[in-house]
């Protein structure tokens, strides 16, 4: 779980958009890039995403 804090503060590193916490990824709003979480720490590198 990532607290509600820090996920309104991160934004997607490729488009910059507004992301969200769904099955322990973070997901962008707008482009729907998957970042993983590993360790209760979000990768928010656009090399680790995956694409939708």
């Amino acid at each position: 779980m990532i607290d509600d804090d820090l996920l309104k503060i991160l934004a997607c590193p490729a488009c910059k958009s507004e992301v969200m916490y769904s099955d322990d990824k973070i997901i962008c709003k707008h482009c729907h890039r998957k970042y993983p979480i590993k360790d209760g720490i979000p990768i928010m590198l656009v090399e680790e995403s995956q694409e939708q």
